[in-house]
């Protein structure tokens, strides 16, 4: 089944849709960070979730495949 699942938005905020597709749940929190934070690095990622970089980089490669992330360089964005 694919779809969205939607988070609910707490006040002042908008609500943020992760794939229903991803089920890893590190997979599913660097997305949601990139989705908040609009672009990052992989040390920026490292660094405000706390994962080691050989997960960072095997997750990114992932959501690249799978068409949900754009690499621009040394930075990630949301497709």
């Amino acid at each position: 089944m694919q779809g969205t699942v939607q988070s609910r938005p707490t006040t002042g905020t908008s609500a943020v849709s992760v794939p229903a597709e991803l089920d890893s749940p590190r997979a599913k929190l660097v997305y949601l960070y990139l989705s908040v934070e609009g672009e990052s690095s992989v040390t920026e990622l490292q660094e405000g979730l706390e994962m080691k970089k050989i997960s960072l980089y095997s997750i990114l490669g992932t959501l690249r495949k799978r068409g949900l992330v754009h690499q621009d360089a040394e930075r990630y964005r949301i497709a």
